[in-house]
């Protein structure tokens, strides 16, 4: 005890004869800012990260040891040292890595302020008695603006005839966190005979919100002479934000439409009558006379004739 009480005495002692720059205290806390600027945010990427430069700056003449305590906007993970020992009379840096911000839930260039502290817990090796020593950094992250789309071409009830067409609805919906519309839409297919509407053009005037959707109808329109086949069309849409931003946003989707020969009527053999030539046609239903009863009738007729003589006679 005596021991601890002379180390003791000798600190004091130390820090009344040193400095002012290598007094007891004379160590701070601070952040690599972008260009010196403090009110510069950090941004985050779209997987929801960012990297911190901060450093501990130690005046004193005796070594430090420090623990961090991180606090961050967004639901997001920091990612740092824990405790690091500063030698007397140096800087040194460290690195804090930021995770786990989902950026598709917040809103674009949205700002909050995280917060870095670190408590000194010893001094050459001693532990600091409470209250004790503590410093403070802060700094802003800032969420990107992300643009997303997603598209969805619904797919026919069924097969369709040559000489028919077939509604397909389109539905566009803006994953990214800042409205939106549609720069640019087009539809492909790899059937020559088969046509399609511009019905899809309307989707190019309306503002998505974050998160919304859009609907609008394609008719594809198989001619006359189309064979029997299976057609792909496919559908991409492009997100004019991010047109004007100098990027590219692509989404699309495909369907089958499967075309077949056309209806026919069926054959009509029977040819009409001619008006001109009527034909009457009179059917009976009696059965036709047989041989015996032809022999009866020619027996009756002799019996008949031989009596007419016989009466004759008398």
């Amino acid at each position: 005890m005596k021991s601890g009480l002379g180390i003791g005495i000798s600190l004091l002692l130390l820090a009344s004869a040193m400095p002012v720059q290598g007094q007891l205290g004379s160590w701070d806390l601070g952040i690599e800012y972008h260009d010196d600027n403090e009110d510069i945010p950090f941004n985050v990427d779209k997987e929801g990260g960012s990297t911190i430069q901060f450093f501990v700056d130690n005046e004193e003449v005796l070594d430090i040891e420090v623990e961090f305590e991180y606090e961050i906007p967004f639901s997001g993970e920091a990612d740092g040292p824990e405790s690091e020992t500063i030698s007397a009379g140096t800087n040194k840096s460290f690195t804090l890595s930021v995770t786990g911000i989902d950026v598709w839930s917040f809103a674009a260039d949205s700002k909050e302020e995280f917060t870095i502290t670190a408590n000194l817990v010893s001094r050459a090796g001693l532990p600091i008695g409470l209250p004790g020593e503590s410093r403070e950094a802060t700094g802003d992250l800032k969420i990107p603006t992300i643009y997303s789309m997603e598209i969805d071409l619904a797919d026919p009830v069924g097969p369709i005839n040559a000489g028919s067409d077939v509604i397909l609805r389109v539905t566009v919906s803006n994953r990214g966190n800042v409205q939106d519309k549609i720069g640019e839409v087009e539809v492909t297919d790899n059937c020559p005979l088969l046509t399609t509407d511009n019905g899809l053009d309307v989707l190019m005037t309306r503002d998505i919100g974050a998160g919304q959707t859009t609907e609008a109808d394609l008719v594809a329109t198989a001619s006359e002479s189309h064979p029997r086949r299976n057609c792909k069309i496919e559908v991409t849409v492009s997100s004019n934000g991010a047109m004007n931003s100098g990027g590219s946003a692509l989404a699309s989707d495909e369907t089958t439409v499967v075309v077949e020969p056309p209806l026919e009527d069926p054959d009509d053999t029977t040819e009409p009558d001619d008006p001109s030539d009527p034909v009457e046609v009179v059917s009976s239903s009696l059965p036709a006379p047989g041989i015996a009863s032809l022999l009866c009738a020619l027996a009756v007729a002799l019996f008949a004739s031989n009596r007419r003589r016989s009466l004759a006679g008398d």
